[in-house]
Parts: structure tokens; sequence; C-alpha cells
């Protein structure tokens, strides 16, 4: 969350019995008023005065805000849910028919600390739905993250793969600690494919952008209550975000003077593929674009990329490690094909990941389970219309409960278990036509990056399975393996994953 759930309890506090609170109520009403003109809204919960469902949705004792959201979801019985936190209308949308209505919004609501964080310039993730937003879209999916550009990044993959192999199996038979593991090559992947190399200065990068995560992440007062200036004062995450954003730029600067070294130290007779920040500069430079690209946009989305490409990949990997770790008879089915696929081979490649079939299932299974983006990035409704024949009033934040939709038992048998083998005889996937299985997003708005995501996770479940067996530390049982979340800009483990690895089929030292 963007603040600790003591700090949002004392600061909400404050709001209710601050001399102001009354005159602010006064103004919400007639604003409250003036919206919804006597339309029919969603149901609702109880509210109270000021603070609206705050206290519902925002609480000490379930900080998990997609998991609230699905209990109030249930007891009122409403697959399209209203909401008002602070000043801020919010509809819930928690079934797959109320998804498809919702996510046909394409504009987004930006929150000051995402203002703070891109006034240099703005990437793709939080620009307002328009031209600029039009054409940076189109260089994301065409230039970027399609399918030839991904496919070129293959070796860094598979270098990184073998690498990641290569240090676990210097700690056989110790207690590693896999989430980290996982979080660093992902990472180093990622760093390589955006700027051409590993950036000296990962460590660095790594930390500010996780509090990066912790300013864009929960429910910022200066935004519930836009209209009061000392909401800011009392749990605004402008400041924040201003720091964040001169440190994250100035890691961008030296990543682009590494990135110029680099170039000027290749022989030009040589043929390079080119990295993600080659293509931004080449486009900056033929020009020819409908709106220019600045060095603030580049700058805005490489690191969008990178945060996007990183966190929520990482995330899915562990999630996916600790259930094969609980299902041991899924963890068996899984390595003996990724096996008898490769016989023997000294590492996976990325020519043997389309016979891994089940592998893929299990991917499948953990995106279902535990979808990193749960209430996926919010959307914004730019005019007053009807969704599931209620009235949504303008300037409306839309959210979409998919942890809540992926464990409906109207779309899903045994819902809350890990069973890749649903999706055998399920013809129901992840690209965006689906509504009961949208980890991804979909409309306009849908992830761009679905394939530059898998494929950086196949490659790596692959190798950790192909290379090594797995135990849980001694004196735990798989059924007692904690799988408590942590909600973050995505959901995570609160955990890290401890595991001891057994090497079975170990890298030749030409692999190495």
């Amino acid at each position: 969350m963007a603040m600790d759930m003591e700090q949002v309890a004392a600061a909400l506090c404050l709001c209710i019995f601050l001399a102001l609170t009354l005159l602010l109520h006064n103004r919400n009403k007639n604003k409250q008023s003036g919206n919804n003109g006597g339309g029919r809204l969603p149901p609702s919960p109880w509210r109270l005065p000021v603070i609206g469902n705050l206290h519902q949705v925002m609480t000490t004792r379930s900080p998990l805000v997609h998991r609230t959201m699905a209990d109030l979801a249930r007891r009122l019985d409403a697959p399209l849910m209203h909401l008002q936190l602070g000043e801020v209308p919010v509809i819930v949308a928690s079934s797959a028919a109320a998804a498809r209505e919702v996510l046909n919004f394409a504009a987004r609501p930006r929150s000051a600390a995402a203002r703070a964080l891109r006034c240099d310039g703005e990437g793709a993730v939080f620009l307002p739905y328009g031209a600029t937003w039009r054409q940076l879209r189109r260089v994301c999916v065409v230039e970027l993250l399609g399918a030839r550009r991904v496919r070129s990044f293959r070796p860094v993959r598979e270098e990184e793969a073998r690498r990641l192999v290569a240090a676990t199996a210097g700690e056989e038979a110790a207690v590693v600690n896999v989430s980290e593991r996982i979080a660093a090559a992902v990472a180093d992947a990622t760093v390589r494919v955006m700027v051409g190399e590993r950036f000296e200065r990962r460590e660095e990068l790594m930390k500010e952008l996780g509090e990066t995560v912790k300013v864009l992440a929960g429910f910022s007062l200066d935004d519930l209550f836009p209209s009061w200036r000392l909401a800011g004062v009392l749990g605004g995450m402008t400041r924040p975000a201003e720091a964040n954003h001169r440190n994250t730029y100035e890691l961008m600067d030296c990543a682009f003077r590494q990135h110029q070294e680099r170039k000027a130290s290749i022989d030009s007779s040589v043929t390079k593929e080119e990295d993600i920040l080659d293509v931004l500069l080449r486009m900056q430079k033929e020009g020819g674009l409908e709106v220019p690209l600045t060095t603030g946009n580049i700058k805005a989305i490489i690191l969008d990329l990178f945060s996007a490409g990183t966190e929520t990949s990482a995330n899915t990997l562990q999630w996916a490690m600790a259930e094969l770790m609980r299902n041991p008879q899924v963890m068996k089915k899984a390595q003996a094909e990724i096996r008898s696929n490769l016989a023997g081979k000294p590492s996976v490649t990325e020519d043997d990941l389309p016979g891994l079939y089940y592998l893929k299932l299990v991917i499948k299974e953990t995106l279902r389970l535990h979808p990193v983006s749960p209430l996926l990035v919010p959307r914004e409704c730019r005019q007053t219309c009807s969704v599931m024949g209620y009235d949504v009033p303008k300037g409306t934040t839309a959210l979409v409960n998919v942890w809540m939709i992926n464990r409906d038992p109207e779309y899903w048998e045994d819902a809350k278990t890990f069973k890749p083998e649903r999706f055998e005889t399920c013809a129901v996937d992840f690209r965006g036509n689906d509504f009961e299985f949208i980890p991804f997003g979909a409309g306009r708005r849908i992830c761009p990056g679905i394939a530059f995501a898998m494929a950086n996770m196949e490659i790596v479940l692959a190798s950790l399975l192909y290379h090594f067996d797995w135990e849980l530390p001694d004196g735990v049982s798989p059924s007692e393996l904690d799988m408590t979340e942590e909600m973050g800009l995505s959901v995570r483990r609160k955990k890290d994953l401890y595991l001891r690895p057994t090497l079975r089929e170990p890298l030749q030292a030409n692999e190495k």
C-alpha cells in the first residue's frame, strides 16, 4: 500500500475529527448530487460521512484490498458494486459480464503520485487516452514488444537462465532464497533487452523501483480528497514521488551514458540486434511521428516496461514454484515432461519450449489462482454511461476484481484448487477474449507485453525444473508452506520462498 495501514487509520481519524470535516461533508454532498443526477447507481455498502466506504476497504484487519472488495461484493450479491472512497466514486466489476463492459473504458485516472513520477514525459501506462497514447501504444505493440522483437531477445533470456542455473548449482544442498534468485534473473534479462547489457547500477535501480511501487500502490489521501489541501499534508504521496522521480531519472541518465559508451566501442561493421533503447532513440532521430518522441517519453517508457516486465513475471514465477512445492504430483508431472523432451540436453533452449505443453498449463493455472494484478490497472469513465443497466457518472474510477472472477465457481470447477489439468479440456485463454480469465486485462488497454512476459517465465521455470529437484526446508511439509499474500503494485508472497535444490542435470562447462 502507499502507506502502512496504521498510518492510514491515523490519517483517516484525523480527517474525521478535524474542524473542517463538516464543511467538507457538505461540499461532498453537493458534488455527489450533481454527479449522480438522480441516476441509478450500482449497489453500494453503507457509508460514513466524509470518508464514504474507506473504513470498509482500507482496514488493518484485512489489508488486501482485492479480498476486502470481494467480500463486500458477495455480501451485496453485486457483480457491479459502487463505492465512495472519500471524494472519489468507484465501481468494481466482480463478474465476467461486468468486466466485459467496464474494460471498454480506455481512460486512466491519474494520481498525484503518477503525475509527479512522469512530470518530464509520459509512458503508455498512465497516459490519458488520446492521440499521444495511441501513438505510444503502437510503438510498444509494433516496435518494442512485437513477436519479432521478442524473438530477437532469445539469446539474452537463454543466457540469463543458464546463469541462474549455474549460480543455484553452486549452492546445492543449501537452502536457497528462490524468490531472490528469480527476481535477479528476470531483472537482469529485462535490463539487458532494454539497454543492451547489465546495468552497472542495477541494485540501485531495483531499490528505487521498489520505492516507485510503494508510491503508486494503494490509496493516497491527496487523491481521495483532492479538494482538501490538508489531505496532502496528512497522507499525500506527491513529495515521495518527486524524490523517487529525481532518483530514477538520474539512474536513467547513467544507463543512457553506459549505453552510448558501449555503442561507441562496438565495431560499426558488426551487425547487432537493436535493444529497446536503440529502437526508441532511432525513432526519435528519424522523426515522422505524429507526436514527437521526447527524451522524457523514452525514459518513462523504459521505466514502465522495466517495472511491468520484472515484478509481475518474477512474482508469478515465485507463486508457480510455491504451488509446485505444495502439489508434489504436479511437480513430478511437469519435470517428467521436461526431462523426457530434453533427453539429457545440457540446458533448456527456446527451441524446447513449444513441446512443453504441461509447463504452459502450470503457468496458466498460476495466473488464474494468483493474478499478480488482482484489480488490474484502474480505468476511468470519460462520460456518463450505462453499465449493466446502472448509471455510471463521468469521472468514476473503474476496477475489475480479476482475483474474485478467477475463483468464481460459476466459471471454474473446484476453483480454489491448483489444478493445471483444468486447461487441458478448457479453451479459455488469457489473450483478452475470455473475460473469466483476464490476468493481463482486455480491450484497448490490455497489457502489450504478454509475449515478452511468457517468454521470460517459460525459460526460467523450465530451467529450474529440468536441472534441479527441489525440497522444502527441514520441518516444513507441503501443506504448511506459507502462502500469505502481500499487496504492492502487484500481489507478491509476503515471505520469500526458501528451497533446497539437488542438481539432476548439470550444465556443461561451455554452457556456464
